[in-house]
Order: C-alpha cells, then structure tokens, then sequence
C-alpha cells in the first residue's frame, strides 16, 4: 500500500473531524456574511419601492389636499369627505388624536414613509389646518412584486454564490491540511525506517541472550546481560507498539479459540525480568480454562501494555496484581496512581501524566483500539499514591 493510501487510512478520522470543524466555523461564518448581505440588498430594494411609491402618493396627496380644502370651505351634506378604492386616508390633529380614519393600520406620526405589514403608510403635513387635520395619513396595498424580485434575485445568484463559497471553503481546508499531511508523511516514513532498523538487531540481541547458559557466568557478567536483556526486551516492545500503530490497519485479524489463562502466564514469564529490575512482586491468581475468541497477536499486546504500564509507573519493591477469571482480567499496581479529574483521558494516544517514566503515551491507546474492536469493556480505579486498577470484561 502506497504511503498516501496509508497516510490516508491512519488519518481519515482525525481528517474529517478536522474538515468538518473548520468547515462548520467557515460555514457559518459564511452564512453570516451571507445574511447580511441580503438583508442589505432587502433593505435597498424596499427603500427603492417606497421612494417610488412616496412620489406616486406626494403626487395623489396634492389632489386630495385640495378636496379636503374644499370640505373645509363648503362643509355640507353635498360634500363629502374624499375616498378612493385603491388609497385609504386617515385625518389627525395636532394632538395627534384622530378625527377621521379609513386606515386599516394604526400609522406611526413620527415617520413619513414606511411598510406595516403589508400595507405602506406615507404622512403628509398641509400648509392649513383643514377639518382641524395636522396630519393626513394615505394608505396602500403593498403589490409585493417588489419582494417576489427580491426572492428570484436571491435564489438566482445567492445559492450559486453560496455553493461557490463552500466548493472555496473545501479546498482552503485541504490547503491548510496539506502542511499536517506532509508532517505526517514524513513521520510515517521515519517510524517505519526506525522499526524496520530497531528490528533486526533486537532481534538478534534477544536470540543471542537466549542462547548464553546464564549458569557459568560470574554474578557480575549476569548482571551486565539482564541488563541488555531488559533494555532489548523494552526496546522490543517499544517496536511492537509502533508497529501495531502503523500496521493495524493493513494486517489480517486472525480470531481463534485463545487460552487466556495460558498466555498470561506466558507474559508474566516474559515481562518477570523487566519486573525484577525494580524489585516488582508479580501475584497471580490466575484461573485455569479461560478462553477467549480473539486474534492471538492483538491479545499479546493488550496483556503486555496493561503489565507494561503496571511496571513503568510502580514503585521500586511494589506489587502486581493479577487476576483472572471468566469473562474478565485484572491488573492492579501499588504505583503513582491517577487523578480522578485525569482518567477520562488516559487512552488519548500521546497522553503521559509522568514524564519521568518515560514511553511515548500510545500503550494505553492501544488497548483501548483492541478493546473498541472487540466490544471489551474497560474499567479504570485509581487512587494518587496508592494504586491503579485496570479491569477488561467481555
């Protein structure tokens, strides 16, 4: 598989939370600037319709002021106040109490023109009081052609611009994300060097301890060996982690019939001399016939990872717990312990709360992937100064 290809599988989940959040704040931001836009182009297109219906109804009010003088002068029952089917007219006085009105809308004094829902009110002040009127106030239909416009305009040429806006959005993102992806390129390229270089020497440091009969060695050259044996053996690990992260994705799963009860005996065995170099009593109590469905490789490092961190973060002349039982492993240390404001964030991959131990932060993580993949259940107790207890159901 193609470094790109692989890049692209590691990276897919953390990419498109990343995609999406930026994608969101782009959006709506975008959406904001949008609306505002629009309401911008909707405030001009109403100010133009009622500028042109201000000159049609400053022309009608000249007519009627007349009439209404008219009235004014010749008050009787053969002249009457003055209507139109099309404009309703209403007359105020100075207190701007009403004399006379066939407005359907209460009209606002204070303005000259304006749209009420969907009616359009335009006031006019005469040069003389008649009938006592300080105000006329005419009233009209809004059409609502003006508004049926402004919605083609905007459908016509706000959605593609929005569409335009998050094709540029997409492709702003994967600018930015380019640097990430080139980063992360390069760190794949150097941990799958620096594990296929740890490998074989490894390997061989391992294979050649193996072979030495520890029985004719002086005390003091065993010590110099279980030393390189330890080193090799958390080096070994190391490399084992760093591989599951970079080939997880890629190496077939084998499920089979597994005897927990065995391989936890086995890697008790394993990690006994890492233990005893911090004077780590293992206690067992380990059930015998406890099998599992799982793929055998996944198992190890899940086990390993639990002791591995039981070890790292004990005490020198602390103790391991482990227990065995159907359906669930115990591993409990007499170590460092945890915050309780910090467990939730143990199996964040890079997370370290001792920089002193050392490691990289990813056992953790590991057996939090294995467990998500084989629906286990994870149960974390842990007390600052005391203990840690890390129990694995299923």
């Amino acid at each position: 598989m193609s470094v790109s290809k692989n890049l692209d599988i590691r990276l897919l989940r953390s990419e498109k939370k990343s995609l999406v959040a930026f994608l969101s704040l782009y959006l709506f931001f975008s959406i904001i600037i949008l609306f505002f836009i629009v309401f911008l182009y909707y405030s001009f297109q109403k100010d133009l319709m009622l500028q042109k219906k201000r000159e049609y109804l400053q022309e009608y009010s000249k007519d009627f002021v007349v009439k209404l003088k008219r009235l004014h002068r010749n008050f009787s029952k053969t002249h009457i106040y003055p209507t139109d089917k099309n404009i309703r007219t209403a007359i105020y006085d100075s207190d701007k109490v009403k004399i006379f009105s066939l407005l359907k809308r209460k009209p606002d004094l204070k303005k000259v023109i304006y749209k009420t829902g969907d009616q359009i009110q335009f006031i006019k002040e005469p040069e003389s009081y008649y009938l006592g009127a300080k105000y006329i106030i005419f009233e009209m239909e809004d059409d609502g052609i003006w508004f049926k416009k402004f919605i083609k305009n905007i459908l016509m040429f706000g959605f593609p611009f929005f569409i335009i806006i998050m094709i540029m959005g997409y492709f702003l993102m994967r600018l930015f994300l380019k640097p990430m992806r080139d980063t992360v390129v390069l760190l794949d390229r150097f941990i799958k060097d620096t594990t296929h270089e740890l490998n074989t020497p490894v390997s061989a440091i391992m294979a050649n301890i193996e072979t030495i009969d520890k029985n004719k060695l002086e005390p003091k050259t065993l010590r110099k060996i279980e030393r390189i044996d330890i080193a090799a053996r958390t080096i070994s690990n190391i490399y084992q982690d760093l591989t599951y992260l970079v080939l997880n994705h890629r190496v077939q799963t084998n499920d089979e019939r597994m005897d927990i009860s065995k391989l936890l005996k086995d890697r008790c065995e394993y990690f006994s001399i890492i233990a005893k170099s911090k004077k780590i009593e293992f206690i067992l109590d380990i059930q015998d016939g406890v099998y599992l469905d799982i793929d055998k490789n996944k198992m190890i490092k899940l086990i390993d990872n639990l002791i591995s961190n039981a070890i790292k973060y004990n005490k020198i002349k602390g103790k391991i717990k482990i227990v065995l039982r159907e359906g669930s492993i115990i591993v409990e240390d007499t170590g460092i312990g945890i915050s309780e404001d910090k467990l939730n964030e143990i199996f964040d991959r890079y997370k370290r709360f001792n920089t002193s131990s050392g490691g990289f932060g990813i056992g953790l993580n590991i057996v939090w992937m294995i467990a998500k993949e084989y629906n286990l259940k994870i149960k974390v107790d842990s007390k600052v100064g005391k203990y840690t207890k890390v129990e694995i159901r299923w």
